[in-house]
Formats: C-alpha cells, sequence, structure tokens
C-alpha cells in the first residue's frame, strides 16, 4: 500500500461520548464534603488524591469528567479553607517529573501554588516529607523561604506504617515540625502520589491534640472507586497509571467485616489504617471510621452515566500506560517491574494490545507499506492511517491525513506543495546540520497556518485542530520530543512502540 491515505469509518459512534454526569458529580460531592465538615469540630485535615486541577487521567477514563471538576467544587468552600501543598524529598532528590505536564515535582509546587492563589485559596505553607538531612530538600526549602513561603520538615519514621507504638509518639510524629494553620477546612495536597499527604494529615491530628485541638481527618481520593469491582477497568487503570509506586488495589478487609459489604481500596490505606485508628483512639476515645473505605468521600461512581464508554476509555488507558512504560524502559528511566505490573494488570482483565484499533490500524499500515507508520481514531470512530514518506515522518503525515478528513478535503489534495517543504528541509539538513530532513509535526503545522491566509483548504483543515482533543494515535515508532509536545498540546493520546527491536518484554 503506497497510497497517502487510509481510512475505515465506524459510524455507530456519536461524535464525543459522554460516560460520566459531571453535573451531578459537582452537586453530590459538595454535599458529601460539607456532610463530613459537620461530622467534626474544630478543624478537618481532607486530604486531597490525584489532582485538584488538570486531572488528565480523570477525564480520559471517564469521558465527560472535567479535569478542573474538583477544582470548582472545592471553590465553594474557599472562604474557610487553606491548602497545604506536600512534596517528598525524595522526589526532590531524584527530579521526578509529571509525565502529563513535563515538570518536575518541585517546579510543580510553585506552578500549583500559583494556580491556587490566582483562584482566591490561601495556600499557607509547603511540607518536605521524607526528609533526611537531603542536601536538595534543603537547597529547596531556602528557595522557598526567600520568596516568603512558609516551609516544614516531616521524617521518615522507621517501620513506617506498621510500627504504630513509635509512629504515635513523640519520637515518631512527634519529632515533625508542627504546621501553623487558621481556618477550620485545611486541604493537604501534592503535584502526585507517594508524596506523604496522609502522614501529614495524621500527624497534624498528632501534634494538634497535643494542643487540645479536635482535629478530624477525610480522604478525598478519586481512585480506586470504591463501590465499583476490583476487576472493574476504571480502577484497574489506576493500577497501572500508579505501578512505579507498586500501588495494589485489594478488598477492604476493615469495610467488610464491619458491614459486610465488598468495597475497594488500596494497599497503602489499608495498611495505614491501624495507625489512623490509633490516632484517633488516643483523641476522641474511639475512631469515627470503621474502614479505610469509610475515611473516603469520593462520590464518582455515583455518577457514571455509560458503563460500557468508562470500560473501554478505561481500557484504552491501560495500553497507553503499558505503551509508555515500553518506552521509558527502552530510554532506561524505568526498569522491568513498572512494565510487569502494567502487563499483569492486562493480562487479569483480559486487556491486548490489539483492543486499540489505532495501534492494529498502524501495525497493518507499516506491514503493508514496509515503513513507519502512525494511525488516529478520531472522535467519531473514523480510523486514519499515514505512513512515513521522503518529505514527512508518519506523525506529521498523519496530523494532515486526519485534517483532511476532519475538514472535508479530498485526500488527493497536497496541503504543503511540494516546492514548499523542499527549502525546509535543504535548511534543516545544510545550514542545521540535522541528520532527518523529514518534517515535523510543528514545521508542518507553522507550513499550513502561512499558507492558511491565502489557502481556504488550509484553513479549513486548521479550524479542525480542536477536534483532536481526546483521540487516540498510535506510531509503530518512537517519536522526537518536539512530535510528542504537539501531540499533547493537541490533546491526543499518543502510544508508540518501542525503539528496542528485541526487548525482553512481549507485546501481549
Amino acid at each position: 500500500m503506497k497510497n497517502d491515505y487510509f481510512c475505515i469509518l465506524f459510524l455507530s459512534r456519536s461524535a464525543m461520548e459522554i460516560g460520566f454526569d459531571n453535573e451531578k458529580y459537582l452537586r453530590i460531592q459538595s454535599e458529601r464534603i460539607k456532610e463530613r465538615i459537620a461530622q467534626f469540630g474544630d478543624k478537618l485535615y481532607l486530604e486531597f488524591g490525584g489532582k485538584l486541577f488538570d486531572d488528565n487521567h480523570a477525564s480520559r477514563v471517564l469521558p465527560g469528567f472535567e479535569p478542573d471538576s474538583k477544582l470548582k467544587m472545592l471553590m465553594q468552600l474557599s472562604e474557610c479553607c487553606e491548602i497545604i501543598i506536600v512534596i517528598s524529598a525524595v522526589d526532590i532528590e531524584k527530579n521526578k517529573v509529571r509525565n502529563d505536564l513535563g515538570i518536575t515535582y518541585d517546579v510543580d509546587v510553585l506552578r500549583l501554588r500559583n494556580e491556587f492563589e490566582k483562584r482566591g485559596f490561601l495556600v499557607s505553607s509547603v511540607v518536605i516529607t521524607h526528609f533526611n538531612g537531603q542536601s536538595s530538600a534543603e537547597t529547596y526549602r531556602t528557595k522557598l523561604e526567600r520568596m516568603g513561603i512558609k516551609v516544614y520538615y516531616h521524617h521518615t519514621i522507621d517501620g513506617y506504617p506498621q510500627n504504630v507504638a513509635l509512629i504515635d509518639s513523640e519520637e515518631g510524629f512527634g519529632k515533625n515540625d508542627f504546621v501553623e494553620t487558621d481556618r477550620p477546612l485545611v486541604v493537604v495536597t501534592a503535584p502526585g502520589p507517594g508524596s506523604g499527604k496522609m502522614a501529614v494529615c495524621l500527624s497534624q491530628l498528632y501534634q494538634e491534640n497535643k494542643r487540645g485541638v479536635k482535629a478530624g481527618y477525610a480522604k478525598f481520593e478519586t481512585f480506586p472507586v470504591w463501590n465499583l469491582s476490583i476487576k472493574h477497568p476504571v480502577n484497574m487503570a489506576y493500577e497501572a497509571a500508579t505501578a512505579d509506586l507498586n500501588d495494589v488495589n485489594m478488598i477492604d478487609p476493615f469495610h467488610l467485616e464491619a458491614y459486610g459489604e465488598t468495597a475497594v481500596n488500596y494497599n497503602r490505606d489499608i495498611e495505614i489504617f491501624p495507625v489512623l485508628n490509633a490516632i484517633f483512639e488516643g483523641i476522641y476515645g474511639e475512631n469515627p471510621y470503621k474502614s479505610p473505605t469509610d475515611m473516603g468521600v469520593n462520590m464518582i461512581g455515583h455518577c457514571l452515566c455509560n458503563e460500557e464508554v468508562c470500560c473501554r476509555k478505561a481500557k484504552d488507558e491501560i495500553i497507553r500506560r503499558y505503551y509508555t512504560a515500553l518506552c521509558k524502559l527502552a530510554e532506561g528511566e524505568c526498569n522491568d517491574n513498572e512494565v510487569n505490573k502494567i502487563a499483569l494488570v492486562m493480562k487479569r482483565g483480559g486487556i491486548k494490545t490489539d483492543d486499540r484499533r489505532c495501534t492494529v490500524a498502524a501495525r497493518e499500515r507499516k506491514e503493508a507499506s514496509g515503513v513507519a507508520s502512525a494511525a488516529i481514531e478520531l472522535q467519531d470512530g473514523a480510523i486514519i492511517s499515514a505512513e512515513t514518506s521522503p518529505l514527512l515522518g508518519p506523525s506529521a503525515a498523519l496530523i494532515l491525513n486526519a485534517a483532511k478528513e476532519l475538514a472535508g478535503i479530498d485526500h488527493s489534495v497536497k496541503l504543503i506543495p511540494q516546492d514548499m517543504i523542499e527549502p525546509i528541509q535543504k535548511t534543516k539538513v545544510s545550514y542545521l546540520h540535522g541528520h532527518n530532513p523529514r518534517l515535523h509535526t510543528d514545521e508542518v503545522l507553522v507550513a499550513i497556518s502561512m499558507l492558511s491566509t491565502t489557502d481556504e483548504n488550509c484553513r479549513k483543515a486548521l479550524e479542525k485542530l480542536p477536534l483532536f482533543r481526546g483521540c487516540q494515535v498510535h506510531c509503530t515508532v518512537m517519536l522526537s520530543e518536539v512530535d510528542r509536545k504537539i501531540f499533547k498540546k493537541l490533546g491526543v493520546d499518543l502510544t508508540c512502540d518501542p525503539v528496542q527491536k528485541k526487548s525482553s518484554v512481549s507485546l501481549p
């Protein structure tokens, strides 16, 4: 197949499939949190798992969920709350990066603070957890304090979370800095999972009790969804997303014993529950929570309006995470454990890479053409593919083909004339000493932008770029950083085959 275009239409799908009722979620979730605040007296520490805004994982697996839904809900309580941002000294030390934004956690703390304050929230301080005297953490603290930000240290505790006697003592939580707060609702959040948010909340409960304040604790954790099954694709997608943390979804044994009801939680919450139980017993005489699930206020499981859509999107996300891990492994950024963990999730769920239709289409195009290829699944179910040519890489060709399809432009039309591409290639190779003469996605978009002032087809194609958001793309080779960033800016969920031709991990 040497033709320039390949398309299969699936007409049974709507342009934008919705699986989640966001308006219902905003309404019942805010009511649930208000109920929990009223349950406690002096102060409530509310741990926010996941991301308060730009929660792109939730919006991918729950189509209809808006990335800033949690923030919109919390803004209703902004007058009575303040925010603590938590970052682990371990993550500072290893320059841990948020994969969705491509920035390190320490940079994201400042971004989060700025975003919260722009929306009228009080960000009272930053807590550096897992502190053991790391010089990078000390340098970071100095930087924040020079910016006028209050910073506190919380230390690593030997035997955490099993050694309850030590944790709940002056040599445990008692050694941590007391974080000063003024408002009745304290929201504790972080750039990502594993930062130590819960430990900060529990440490504060211990410290507040010493000062005569009866503080409470609740958990706002988006995933796993407690009232969906442990094998539900939405919950399995959470395991895939946290494979680097070794999080495991589990049946909550405390909830099952207390209520005879099956609920899904994850290992870290279940492991920490005896600590929370001991602390609450010390403060109140008894624990108001019978299980880790009781601690949560998550209402997401009540807001799925099309479970079939959510299941399919969650499976796409699991496969996407798998390919991401494979590419990280090929680049030496992770070990086999992360890849194998996601592969195990896929095996448990009966999920194969071939379940993602753009992946199959890209490979079929490669087999037919003999060169690197790419494919996209559009929102209406159409599959468009493209291949490498002397002028264009597979991702650049794919963007042109998909834009033409969306704009209703005949695929025989060349949006960028060859006599315009060739001078660009000469500049890349002859003057900039590049090795790849083919145009990248950003160069293609700049070219059609310039042509759009005089060419109607280019103008139409550009206007369709917003429709790329939420589409699935697969490429049979690892793309350059430039191309990956362009797809990310377009809101596309991208996967690539790993560069290494021989891998110790086979594709399911």
